[in-house]
């Protein structure tokens, strides 16, 4: 890996239990020397993408605040998907999100909010699980089988522990049917109190842009059309792709 490549991996040693870093674990986790693991950070910092929060730790910096508002201003996804979710949401009342899949994570990148909007446990940015929950559902449903078993056989604890089918050809009829279907409807999956309804929104190639659903507690089950909100989800992420086309 290139000098260039080592410095800007810092990035990734961020996370949610990894808030802040200092030089001492940032050169340990590199496995460079402590001059290097300081070069870095010194260029990192002068580049905003990192900055100093306290007793010499390092936190993500302001910089990403900035490329985060280009990357939503530049999303085509997000500039023709908003206002067809904040139909949804006028027309329902619950919550509309919208998710993608990058690589093997898969991270939510709007929310629109409803009436009363529900407490997420995740939300822009924070990966979720790749196999709970309605969006990741539809998401790998547009995969190719060729595609889907690369990911079966690198994330198989993942997809047992998920309680899903841990012999393939039972795993790939499962998202089979979730694309046959266009939709799937989760209840308590990722979160127990949490039901939701999603649709992947459609590429000309089979695959998918992004995924649109509607969350709304599990308690408003009992007076939901459930058929009325696939209709409106699947409907929607049809409009979408259509103007992405």
């Amino acid at each position: 890996m290139s000098s260039l490549g080592r410095m800007l991996g810092v990035l990734d040693l961020f996370d949610d239990t990894h808030l802040t870093r200092t030089a001492d674990d940032i050169s340990a986790a590199l496995e460079v020397s402590l001059p290097t693991g300081y070069r870095y950070v010194r260029l990192l910092l002068e580049a905003g993408l990192l900055q100093r929060v306290e007793d010499s730790h390092y936190a993500l910096g302001p910089r990403i605040i900035l490329l985060d508002h280009y990357i939503r201003n530049a999303d085509p996804v997000l500039r023709e998907g908003i206002p067809v979710m904040r139909e949804l949401v006028a027309a329902t009342g619950f919550d509309c999100v919208s998710s993608g899949i990058f690589g093997m994570q898969v991270l939510d990148t709007h929310r629109e909010m409803g009436g009363a909007p529900p407490t997420l446990a995740y939300g822009r940015g924070r990966p979720r699980p790749l196999f709970l929950g309605a969006a990741p559902k539809v998401l790998l449903s547009t995969f190719a089988p060729p595609q889907l078993r690369k990911v079966f056989d690198a994330r198989h604890d993942e997809v047992v522990h998920s309680g899903l089918p841990a012999e393939w050809s039972e795993f790939r009829r499962l998202y089979a049917g979730i694309r046959k279907a266009g939709h799937y409807v989760s209840i308590g999956e990722l979160e127990p109190q949490l039901a939701a309804v999603a649709a992947p929104i459609p590429k000309a190639d089979g695959g998918a842009w992004a995924a649109i659903q509607l969350v709304f507690d599990t308690s408003r089950l009992s007076i939901v059309d459930l058929d009325k909100m696939v209709h409106l989800i699947t409907e929607g992420a049809q409009r979408i792709g259509g103007r992405l086309a």
